[in-house]
Order: C-alpha cells, then structure tokens, then sequence
C-alpha cells in the first residue's frame, strides 16, 4: 500500500472510532454494561432457590455489617460470624448467568437491611450512646441496636458463649420447707405462776417461826410459823359451838368464816372434830419450793396484807429472750427452742416459745420472747445469762428460690426468670420467712420456674441499662 493509501485508511478508522465513541457516550452504553454486570453479580450472590454448595471461602458478619473473616470468628456479643461458600459468592461463570428472577431477587436482598438500626450502645455496658458508628476509648466499636430488639425494656437477651463466660445459673422454684435458726441473748427468770406470798388476813401474834432463811427449799406441807388471831380464835369458838349445837346453817355460816380469814382446812376439820379451839394455829407451806424471802420474825404483831414469807416454785422457769423486730416474722408460738448457759458448759435445755409479748422497745427495737423451761434440778437460776437458739420459719412447705436467687435492693425484691433462648426476664416478688439457705416467696414466682441464681447481679445491670437506653430513645423520638 503506498503512503497515500495509508493516509486514507488512518483518517476512516479515526473517523469510525469517533462517532463510535460518541454514539457510546450519547446512549449511556457504559451505564447499562455496569448495571447488567452488577445484576448478574447480585443474582450470583444472593441464589434464592438454591442451598449454599462449594468450599467456604470467607466468613461475614451476622447483621451484614462490612466485617469478614477468613477464619472463623464471633461478634463481640458471642454470635459466630456467618459461612459464606463458593455458590454464595460473587461469580462470573456461566452458571452466574442464567436467567433469574429479579424481583425475588431483589426482595431477597432487601431482607437482611429491612431492620433499622436505632441505635449504637456502648460495648462495655456504659450508659453512652451514639446515633453513628464509632469506637470507645479502647478502640472498640459500638454494638449496634436493631429496631425489635429492645421487646421488653427490661427484659435482657444473652448469647451463649456470653452465658457461658458470664456464669449464669438457674435452678427451679419448688415447694420446701423452711428453716432457720436465730441466735438471740435471755435471761433465766422465775415463772410468776409458781410464786407464793404468805401473808395474814387478820390481826395476828406470830410466834415459834420455823428454823429456815432465804434460799433454803421447803416442802409442801412444813409449817412455816404459828400465830394467834383474836378474830378467828372468836370465829373457831363459834364454830366448835355451832358443831356441838348441831345447828347445820351455823356450821356452813362459821366453817365459811374461817376460810375467809385464811385458816387452813386442816385446823377447821381438827376443830370440827374436837370441837376445841386450839390456842395458835400452825400454817404451813403450800407448795414445794425456794424462799426467796422471810420477814417472819418470832413475837411480832403482824396487819393484814404483811407479807411474811415469799416461796417459788423453780421446777419450771422462763427465760426472756430479746428477739430483733426485723426476726419477728420468723418466730411463732409453739417453736423449739436450745437454750445454753455459760455457767453450765456442756448442757442444753430444750423448751418451746410460750409467748411473744406484744409490744417492741422503742431504744432496742426488739421484742421480749418467753420460753418455757423444765428445771427438775434446780440448776437454772433466776437472772442468769442465757444464749438461745430459736427454731424458726415456715413448717409447711411453701413456694421457696435459694437467697442468692434474689436482689434486694431496699424498695424492691427482684428475681430474674429464665424464659429460654437467651432471654431473662426480671420479676418483682414479695418475701416471706427467709431461711439459711432459701426465701419464701409468697408473690410474683411459681414453682417450676426457672431462676438465675449466679450472675443475676449482671443482668440486673444489664436491664436496668437496657431501660434506661429505652427511655432514651422515646424521648428522641419526634
């Protein structure tokens, strides 16, 4: 070809590349190339109908965040990054362009970004907040918080390998019976009951009083002292009159009189049937016991109501124990009782609660507790120190969680329950006795529910952020 040919030939080729190259540029042909290509890659990727097939070639993040592994990893709330395999990825073969269904595919696709996120919490359980990604001071990134996710403000949703990490226990409410023991101080004190006065109900002389002081015992029956009353030396001889008369409303009439004035039935059956009055009277003492006091003196001029003598019976006592206020909803009447004395190493008495007095003191904020006590021996004295054990709690089986199981926090009793799939939900409960080991619950639990009772502490926090990150968000709403 000779120069003038080639000439030629180079101006037509320059003249056909440029009016292709504007007819490209006016029909957008680059455009269309580009969005056909995208079409087959995304139709490739997303394989609807299809289950995933081939060898995995990366792994990515489970919300579809731009994170991707090549070795298999977890999210920082312990969820496993998801397998992507050879049929899932971008291809360009052949099998990548058959005909698809676009609008399936196109649904498919807009799947995984149909949930909105709310929200970026901080990943240290920080109440920080953020309406855009971003990194702690440590350089962590911000867990994003998914429209839905929130159900139940307070309800908190953990990830196994995170309940693993974390501890979480739960165990099952059941019926059982409570118990406790109470350790509370007392003091050994005489049983009012079993305490006599010896007193005169008339005028009376005493004389030739029995060869016994304070503490000694007595029995019943021992004469104490002998005495000699105008009054009823006057009353005795008209009875012995009256028992000679055989007048049957005088001996009714008199023998009442002498009872009244204090002489004992003996003396009144010996006059009746000597029908002498006898020049003193002997009393006696009426019950088996201690003296703990004697003002009887020999030839003294004794008025009614002086009391000569005080006699108590020590076979049984009381000790008086001072039970704190916040106790009182443990202890009954009826329960068993341990009672040990530091003056008596090595003995237990055992006695049962016979009253719980009904008032508290106002300094101690504590109630007196009566515990009754056999003393055969005599060994338990009035006024010593005592230290008891109280048996207390509920006999009857109840609805009872171990203590750990519940969070007092002063206002409110809360118990998480396990609701399965991660999800705890925490429930307000009201208590009864509290035992050593376990709580009655008398409102808010069932038995067979299940509670967390290692790490509740945790997801206590946790739910108290996750309402306060709900409050938050309504009121950011318009």
């Amino acid at each position: 070809m000779n120069t003038p040919s080639r000439v030629a030939a180079t101006l037509s080729l320059a003249v056909l590349l440029g009016g292709g190259g504007y007819w490209a540029g006016t029909n957008n042909l680059g455009e269309v190339i580009g969005r056909q290509v995208t079409e087959v890659a995304d139709a490739a990727t997303i394989s609807p109908n299809q289950t995933p097939t081939g060898t995995i070639v990366y792994y990515r993040h489970p919300d579809g965040l731009p994170q991707f592994s090549a070795a298999p990893k977890t999210t920082d709330d312990g969820r496993p990054f998801l397998a992507v395999r050879e049929s899932e990825d971008v291809s360009f073969s052949a099998a990548a362009a058959k005909p698809i269904n676009t609008s399936k595919a196109a649904e498919v696709s807009a799947k995984p970004t149909e949930r909105k996120i709310l929200y970026y919490r901080n990943p240290m359980g920080l109440p920080d907040t953020s309406k855009v990604p971003k990194k702690d001071s440590m350089g962590m990134d911000y867990i994003p918080v998914f429209e839905g996710d929130q159900g139940d403000a307070s309800t908190v949703k953990v990830s196994l390998g995170k309940l693993q990490r974390t501890g979480v226990k739960t165990v099952t409410a059941e019926m059982a019976s409570i118990s406790r023991k109470i350790q509370v101080p007392g003091t050994v004190a005489l049983d009012e009951r079993l305490i006599s006065l010896i007193s005169m109900r008339t005028d009376s002389f005493v004389d030739d009083v029995a060869n016994v002081t304070t503490g000694d015992h007595i029995n019943k029956g021992e004469k104490l002292f002998r005495f000699y009353s105008r009054e009823i030396a006057t009353a005795a001889s008209e009875y012995a009159a009256g028992r000679s008369d055989a007048r049957g409303n005088g001996d009714a009439g008199s023998a009442l009189r002498l009872r009244n004035l204090g002489v004992p039935q003996e003396v009144i059956d010996s006059i009746a049937n000597t029908r002498q009055v006898p020049p003193s009277i002997s009393y006696v003492a009426p019950r088996d016991g201690i003296i703990l006091e004697r003002m009887a003196t020999t030839g003294m001029m004794a008025k009614p109501g002086d009391l000569l003598f005080r006699i108590a019976d020590i076979s049984n006592v009381w000790v008086i124990a001072d039970v704190p206020e916040y106790d009182l909803a443990s202890v009954r009447n009826g329960a068993e009782v341990n009672v040990t004395v530091r003056s008596l190493p090595g003995k237990t008495f055992k006695g049962v609660i016979d009253l719980i007095y009904p008032q508290v003191d106002m300094q101690a904020r504590t109630t007196k507790v009566r515990i009754e006590l056999p003393n055969p021996d005599g060994v338990l004295l009035a006024n010593m120190y005592a230290e008891v054990q109280i048996e207390a709690g509920a006999p009857n089986p109840v609805v009872a969680v171990p203590n750990s199981a519940v969070i007092d926090t002063g206002d409110r009793q809360v118990v998480f329950v396990d609701k399965g799939e991660g999800r705890f939900e925490p429930k307000d409960v009201t208590l009864g006795v509290r035992g050593e080991d376990k709580t009655e619950i008398t409102k808010g639990i069932a038995v067979g529910d299940k509670v967390v009772v290692a790490a509740n502490f945790l997801l206590d926090a946790e739910s108290n952020l996750n309402s306060a990150l709900s409050a938050m968000t309504e009121e950011a709403k318009p």
